[in-house]
């Protein structure tokens, strides 16, 4: 693999936010990408590192969207061969491995347990078969080929299972990442092969030509309140649930249109559902649902249903709560969990290709590309693991629509040899052994929480010993005050963060499995980024209002979901 573009790590900074919008304003691109998800961090990278000059824009935070309420995995799809997505399988099972090896202190090895259960949906045969073909498509080698147990070895690797029920099961490996950090780690690294990114703009309307083509953006700066024009040679929409009214925009919307499901994920304190593996298990209605065990938590997702909601406020109610406590309690009998023992919860949506008369669980998660006659080129679908891939079959429909000349001087992708982060780690015995440093490091600074130095690790891999560096500056406060204001720091001078959202929903994920942290930290995190970001009371005031709004969203079960505007 390729090395990086240099040693250190590359400021992507907040404060240079200015600098950003005045190149935006500016230059006239190559490329302009609408929307800050996996999908636009993807092309952002590969367009980038080909040679084209790339702006992208996120009308929120980046991962605000789809690409931070994933189930966490970068998986291959075994349940899409039980529809046959071969295609799909394939990719995603191939993809998985090129991404850990990008990244594989964030890209984690997750073995996964299939448990055969009396009356369930799989039989043994059916299950050895399925995942035998799941293991040939994605290509999977040595220790990580499937492995079917029986009755006894199943419950060894979980003895919270219903020793009555269990026949054996099904063991096999997946990846578990953290979908906000790896979305804004591709950012970072587009950032450093020159593309322009900036959150909080909003493209609000398109410029023609005098041939309908698309000339330019119309956007709105939500830091400054201003308005400017961005302008490129090619656009794409990269915008998940919001695609169709970005092809509304550009009056592009056709008979084939998104059709959006939503799926919830719960968290529990670990010592409420102390599962020792990763499962994938079945539900009475023949859907699958998984238990991650995370740190202090465990978290059990997903839901499936149609969703006709708000796209900008995508809430849980009590009967998604209720389907999975179910669920959980089916497999686990011993556990009797209620509503109350869930910490917290997120909530996602899928924006899926419409098809007729299928339920939501059978829609295809391919993805698509949609392509206007104003040169707009929309992709819509996908997984979270096909970034790299869909991101490929996006520049190739750029690639039709910029000048010969141009065609020739770019390179061909490579996004397949580009390590994301900066300083690097390469194997799973450097994460290892990083992660004992941290932990021993931590221990002299006079903090022994078990579980903080795999936190950093998982974050911000050897980016961790910038924030230990800088935490010594802090004079005053506890050892963990300390480390929080550090990666603050960090975080406000190398990953674009501007809000109080950002940091504790999508560069930290306290909001989902470190809840209780916010409330015990929020006051010093508010005062630092008053002194850094130059706030002013109405915005504290904003800032606080918001921040409450999602706690009580991660933490609350609604009657029913908040209607679209």
């Amino acid at each position: 693999m390729e090395e990086n573009l240099g040693k250190n790590t590359v400021r992507f900074s907040i404060l240079d936010r200015a600098n950003q919008i005045s190149k935006a304003k500016s230059v006239e691109f190559d490329l302009v990408i609408i929307g800050g998800g996996v999908t636009g961090a993807g092309i952002a990278l590969d367009a980038s590192s080909r040679g084209l000059n790339v702006c992208l824009i996120e009308k929120n935070d980046f991962a605000s969207g789809t690409s931070n309420k994933s189930t966490k995995l970068i998986h291959g799809g075994l349940r899409y061969l039980k529809q046959f997505e071969v295609g799909l399988v394939r990719e995603s099972g191939s993809e998985r491995a090129i991404v850990h090896d990008l990244v594989p202190h964030l890209v984690v090895p997750e073995k996964m347990l299939l448990p055969l259960i009396k009356g369930g949906t799989y039989g043994k045969w059916m299950t050895s078969i399925g995942l035998f073909v799941y293991d040939f498509l994605a290509n999977v080698t040595g220790r990580d080929r499937r492995r079917m147990l029986n009755k006894k070895q199943t419950l060894i690797k979980e003895p919270l299972l219903n020793e009555q029920s269990v026949l054996g099961s099904g063991y096999y490996a997946e990846y578990r990442t953290d979908d906000g950090r790896l979305t804004l780690e591709i950012l970072k690294k587009a950032n450093e092969f020159g593309a322009t990114i900036i959150n909080y703009c909003e493209m609000k309307s398109f410029d023609y030509d005098e041939n309908s083509k698309i000339s330019g953006l119309q956007c709105k700066d939500y830091n400054t309140g201003t308005t400017f024009q961005i302008k490129a040679k090619t656009y794409v929409s990269a915008t998940g649930p919001w695609v169709d009214m970005v092809r509304k925009k550009d009056n592009s919307i056709n008979d084939k249109y998104l059709h959006l499901t939503k799926g919830i994920h719960i968290v529990f304190p670990h010592e409420k559902l102390p599962i020792k593996q990763s499962l994938y298990f079945d539900v009475n209605d023949g859907r699958m649902i998984f238990a991650i065990p995370r740190g202090r938590t465990t978290y059990v997702g997903t839901t499936d249903t149609n969703y006709y909601g708000s796209l900008d406020r995508v809430v849980a109610t009590k009967a998604d709560a209720h389907y999975l406590l179910n669920a959980l309690n089916h497999t686990f009998q011993s556990v009797n969990l209620t509503i109350e023992d869930i910490e917290s919860n997120w909530t996602g949506l899928r924006p899926l290709i419409h098809e007729i008369d299928k339920d939501p669980s059978e829609l295809s998660r391919k993805d698509e590309l949609f392509i206007s006659n104003s040169g707009l080129i929309s992709i819509a679908g996908g997984k979270l693991t096909g970034y790299r891939k869909m991101a490929d079959r996006v520049i190739n429909a750029v690639l039709k629509q910029v000048s010969p000349d141009l065609k020739r001087k770019l390179k061909r992708s490579r996004t397949k040899k580009i390590f994301l982060v900066t300083p690097l780690i390469k194997t799973d015995k450097e994460v290892q052994l990083y992660q004992e440093r941290l932990k021993n490091r931590l221990e002299s600074y006079g903090n022994t929480d078990s579980y903080y130095a795999a936190y950093l690790c998982n974050t911000y891999g050897r980016n961790s010993d910038l924030i230990l560096d800088h935490s010594s500056t802090f004079k005053k406060g506890t050892v963990e005050e300390k480390l929080i204001r550090s990666e603050l720091w960090y975080c406000l001078n190398y990953e674009m963060t501007n809000s109080l959202a950002d940091f504790f929903v999508r560069r930290t994920a306290r909001l989902y499995f470190n809840i209780g942290s916010i409330s015990k930290h929020l006051e010093v995190v508010l005062k630092d980024c008053k002194t850094f970001l130059s706030w002013d009371d109405k915005k504290v005031l904003d800032e606080r209002k918001l921040m409450n709004e999602l706690v009580q969203d991660a933490t609350n079960y609604y009657d029913q979901e908040f209607e679209r505007l």
